[in-house]
Parts: C-alpha cells; structure tokens; sequence
C-alpha cells in the first residue's frame, strides 16, 4: 500500500482552480489505487510551522553537527514532524496557483520547513548537495495554473517563476519523476477549453500514478 500526500497551496476553496483540477485527480487516483491512503494537507489550516529565529537556528546547530538547545528543541522537534509528514508519502501531488510569477508564499514556508540537513539534503564540501530523497521510488505530480501569464505570450504579461523554481527544488530533493499538469488560460485564451484539457491530463495521469 502507497501513500498519496495532496499538498495544496491556494486558499480559495471552491473557487480554486488548482484545487478543482487537483481534486479530480485524487478522484480517479482513489478509483484506480482502492488500497492506498490518501492525505490532504492544506497549507492554510494552520499546521505547518514557522520558521522563525528558533528554528532557523536548530537548522544551523544540526549543520555545524550539535543538538539544538533551549528553544531551539521545541521549534525543530515542529520541523522534523513537519519533515516526516512530507517524506512519509510515496505519491505527492502539488496544487500551486500562480502568485505575482512565482508561488504563494506559504508554498514557500513549506520548502524552507522540510528542506533540512540531514532529512532531505546532505551536503558534501567538494560536490555540493546531495538528494537525500533520490532513490526512493517517490512521484510528483504538480498542478500549475496562472490567469495572465501562459506559455508563449509577450513579456509584458509575466514570467514563469512557478513552475521554474518548483519544479528544480523537487528535483534538489531527489525527485525526479515529475508530471506537470497546466492550466493556463491567459486573459485572451479561451477558459473552459485549458481548463476540460487539464482535467482531462489529470485524470488520465492520476490512472496509473
């Protein structure tokens, strides 16, 4: 049995596009994996911790290879749990709107909580990083959507700092096998035809994820 973790970073509800697409393929993904658990982890709820003074400062004794003292233990004792609850899944799945070129800010929390020495990234002084997570068997599907900027427009309408910067931290992770789901209408494109294909690709990719 494989564990599917639905990381969702829109706050919008039922207006959200990201979360309309990553739903339908959770759907079909419970059809086609009855056996697997699925988990939903809304990074609005509320249960993703910061990563203030205290934290940052546990990150920096386990670097220099001592134990996190005083506050600092309560604050990464918070990011190791959050650490867990990412690396735990065999499957993630990504919902990430597009914010101001780039990714909602809390999507951004969650990459600094769980990209820690020793549980996802080693480091080696003469070749650099290492993808503690590389070898794994772990997928990712990422739902990327934008209104204004799509692929092809002028540069006037934005740049792609989504899926650009989302798609290589997953990859310094050590996750490779990446399935990119899009929809991107732009405000001159034609809505309902982007959003029935990424529904579509969503579903047919949930079958055999």
């Amino acid at each position: 049995m494989a564990k599917l973790l639905h990381v969702s970073a829109s706050p919008r509800a039922e207006e959200s596009e990201s979360l309309a697409i990553a739903s339908a393929f959770v759907e079909v993904y419970r059809e086609s994996h009855p056996d697997d658990e699925v988990e939903h982890w809304d990074l609005w709820d509320g249960t993703l911790p910061a990563f203030g003074p205290s934290a940052t400062a546990a990150k920096m004794a386990v670097i220099r290879g001592r134990e996190p003292t005083g506050d600092e233990v309560a604050a990464w004792r918070e990011v190791v749990a959050a650490v867990e609850r990412f690396t735990s899944a065999d499957r993630l799945l990504f919902s990430v709107p597009m914010w101001n070129s780039g990714i909602p800010y809390v999507l951004k929390q969650f990459v600094d909580v769980v990209s820690q020495p020793g549980l996802v990234f080693g480091l080696d002084v003469e070749t650099g990083y290492l993808p503690l997570l590389a070898e794994q068997g772990k997928r990712a599907a990422v739902v990327y959507t934008s209104s204004v900027w799509g692929p092809g427009v002028a540069p006037g309408f934005g740049s792609d700092f989504q899926s650009t910067y989302f798609d290589d931290w997953l990859r310094w992770t050590g996750i490779t096998d990446v399935t990119s789901i899009r929809h991107h209408p732009t405000l001159t494109g034609d809505v309902e035809d982007s959003r029935l294909a990424a529904l579509a690709t969503a579903r047919e990719a949930a079958k055999t994820f």
